[in-house]
């Protein structure tokens, strides 16, 4: 087994190393490289917003409407300053070995880290309709944040979503909600579309209509009428990419939305699993990219102080087993004995 080109040159174990170079994985590799911590970004090039490269990624103040690549070239080259290594691998398995970890990737490279950050992100399920997946990132879309301003005033589709219907309808007074195989409407729901002027397909969809330049022109449905939309909107069943990393015990739920699953962390990013924290959509199935970035620095900060105590501790262990009569606790009662009320370098005072 190969073991030496994702090694340091000194062969000990990365302080941590991060499974994904996202926002999340990126992020917190800067921060870790600031603070001379040593890191490892394993990435496989596979982000999730890849698809919305032609339209930019949106939200992010100071890189408004980038290129979801050159944001992710741009982060690789500022971390790489730091002495961070951004390794092109797909991690296979990642598990506990001893009292660190074990990091093998699919071509056999195997690598040890003290600590593990996965920001791996998450999949896009999407709904079965024919040649939905094709348009997807481009005319088809989910997140009104992202993509909604791009796409105001136009005729817009939604499939199956209340929810997004109504987010939509504040960027056009066009909006059509397709029933598809959704649940059901309740009389409230049916008279607060009506209300905003939001009209209502029903039947399923069951493909899309393209027009001779390549853009989305219609929605067909089950009884084989055509409606014309220039945008749709879905829903897709968010899936934490976390499958392959069984090996690490984290523990996944579903979002309190029933939207998706998500790796359960706490505020920290600790995942529960004493050296493993995530960030970003595996752990957070809404996170846009600022969220996503700050989760990463929030999980390095703390993944930081989590070293610094273990490394502490040792020291503290090793200088008591060194040190004999001359031990910490003994200096620091001679000192109170000697010194009394000037052990801190302090005069006692002026007397009552």
């Amino acid at each position: 087994m190969n073991t030496t080109n994702l090694a340091q040159s000194n062969m000990q174990p990365w302080d941590v190393v991060i499974i994904g170079g996202g926002p999340a994985g990126l992020s917190a590799a800067l921060s870790l490289g600031r603070v001379r911590r040593s890191v490892l970004v394993i990435d496989a090039g596979e982000p999730r917003n890849a698809p919305a490269v032609r339209v930019g990624a949106h939200g992010i103040l100071g890189r408004e409407g980038i290129s979801p690549l050159e944001l992710l070239r741009l982060g690789r080259e500022e971390v790489l300053a730091y002495g961070v290594r951004v390794a092109d691998a797909r991690v296979a398995d990642a598990r506990r070995d001893g009292d660190g970890f074990s990091v093998v990737t699919d071509d056999g490279e195997q690598v040890r880290a003290r600590r593990v950050l996965v920001t791996t992100g998450l999949t896009d399920e999407l709904p079965d309709v024919p040649g939905l997946a094709e348009r997807w990132g481009h005319d088809v879309l989910h997140c009104v944040y992202c993509h909604g301003w791009e796409v105001r005033d136009t005729a817009i589709g939604v499939l199956g979503s209340f929810h997004q219907a109504l987010l939509f309808r504040q960027m056009s007074h066009d909006v059509t909600l397709f029933r598809h195989t959704g649940t059901e409407l309740s009389d409230e729901q049916w008279e607060q579309l009506a209300g905003l002027g939001v009209a209502v397909a029903d039947g399923e969809v069951t493909g899309l209509h393209i027009d001779d330049e390549d853009r989305l022109a219609g929605v067909r449905l089950a009884p084989g009428n055509l409606v014309p939309v220039r945008n749709l909107v879905v829903a897709p069943r968010f899936v934490a990419r976390a499958a392959f990393l069984d090996g690490l015990g984290l523990s996944v739920l579903e979002h309190l939305s029933g939207t998706g699953e998500q790796v359960r962390v706490d505020p920290s990013g600790f995942t529960g699993v004493e050296g493993v924290w995530a960030a970003g959509n595996v752990a957070d199935v809404f996170a846009g990219v600022p969220a996503a970035a700050a989760a990463g620095v929030t999980a390095a900060a703390a993944m930081h102080m989590d070293l610094l105590m273990t490394d502490a501790k040792v020291a503290a262990a090793a200088r008591t087993v060194d040190a004999g009569p001359f031990s910490g606790a003994m200096e620091a009662e001679v000192s109170r004995r000697v010194l009394g009320a000037r052990v801190h370098g302090l005069d006692a005072g002026p007397e009552a």
